[in-house]
């Protein structure tokens, strides 16, 4: 019995490590154009903005000037504009929240129920996207579902089989989506 017991505690801790080391690797949340973003500076009631990263992926703040914004963490923007405030503060703390993820948005058209643009509040695969939209109409061409996704001035697509994924198969075409990604429902 006590064997058991022991076994039984090494494979839960196991267990937790890997649902820990999973969780300490999560892709961290990047700034996207649209996103509303609140910026303050300790002790500085002048330097407390709210801000949204303009379709060019740039913000403005005081002081700190047209600073990149998108495609950054919320850290790596918080330490750009520490270091563009120190020419005139010493020391200033900064802090920059996430107000609205509006700019993490997919777009899906085609034959669904409900066609649109969706705001994506949580990681998103192919299938919830589609389930947003209310799911698939009736003449909808199942496994010929596309993803396009834009990677500079180049676009990639990727096939989504909804039909095969029904039925356990073809479950690597459920791609995670990223934003910005279209899905074409023929």
């Amino acid at each position: 019995m006590m064997k058991y017991l022991k076994k039984q505690i090494l494979l839960l801790g196991a267990l937790f490590s890997i649902v820990m080391s999973n969780l300490a690797f999560a892709d961290p949340y990047l700034l996207n154009a649209g996103d509303v973003l609140g910026i303050s500076v300790w002790n500085e009631e002048t330097l407390q903005k709210d801000v949204i990263i303009l379709p060019d992926g740039r913000i403005s703040f005081p002081l700190a000037g047209e600073l990149d914004a998108q495609g950054k963490t919320v850290s790596q923007l918080q330490s750009t504009i520490t270091v563009k405030l120190t020419e005139y503060l010493s020391d200033p703390v900064v802090t920059v929240s996430v107000l609205n993820v509006s700019g993490n948005t997919v777009h899906i058209l085609g034959k669904v129920t409900n066609p649109g643009i969706f705001v994506m509040s949580q990681p998103l695969d192919a299938i919830k996207a589609l389930s947003l939209a209310g799911g698939l109409s009736p003449y909808a061409e199942e496994n010929n579902i596309v993803v396009l996704r834009r990677d500079g001035k180049r676009q990639n697509t990727f096939p989504v089989r909804y039909g095969s994924i029904k039925k356990g198969d073809d479950l690597d075409t459920n791609i995670m989506l990223e934003s910005g990604d279209v899905i074409v429902i023929p």
